[in-house]
């Protein structure tokens, strides 16, 4: 029933489309969702899970989960990021994958919603210490429009993989167009 009423109110009401899915073998990933220019992505996030039905989660600092937004975040898949004294980010995020039968972290790799010119590479290192796939997802606003593309198996080589993940950007608009992503190597298309 949640998934006809995201549906009604996602495509119907909104006209937006869901293009692709996370197959429900894919248990673990870090999904990259780009361009983030919008508080209004969150959203786009929220309605394409509800469309796909598949469980998608964010990671947030720990402070944020007390009473009463705790259920907020919970609800919608957020987890609580509690780091160890001498732990970096990407060590506590890839544990989390450990600890998890299924865990599909979404994040966005420019880190901000203001105009960067280069992503950072937290989420790279994330799927590789987890040993996991990136999904590749557009929030596209110039054709209203969430891409789910395939599963990407990072290799190693940090630059060959950034440009191909590049590829599946460009000509995506956000939000604010003006804040959009724009890969560096947008002749690959």
């Amino acid at each position: 029933m949640k998934q006809i009423i995201y549906k009604f109110i996602f495509c119907t009401l909104l006209g937006w489309k869901v293009i692709g899915t996370i197959a429900p073998e894919v248990k673990k990933c870090v999904i990259i969702a780009v361009p983030h220019t919008s508080w209004w992505d969150f959203f786009l996030g929220i309605f394409s899970r509800g469309i796909l039905k598949i469980e998608i989660n964010y990671v947030a600092k720990k402070e944020l989960f007390v009473f009463p937004f705790n259920y907020f975040f919970t609800w919608t898949g957020g987890r609580s990021l509690n780091r160890q004294k001498n732990e970096n980010k990407v060590d506590s995020i890839a544990k989390i994958f450990t600890e998890n039968d299924i865990f599909r972290l979404a994040i966005a790799p420019e880190g901000t919603r203001k105009k960067v010119t280069e992503w950072k590479t937290g989420f790279y290192y994330i799927a590789l210490k987890a040993n996991v796939p990136i999904v590749p997802v557009a929030f596209d606003f110039g054709k209203k429009q969430v891409v789910y593309n395939e599963p990407f198996y990072p290799t190693g080589n940090i630059e060959a993989d950034i440009k191909f993940l590049e590829s599946y950007y460009v000509g995506v608009v956000g939000k604010v167009p003006s804040l959009s992503y724009i890969p560096k190597n947008n002749n690959l298309l």
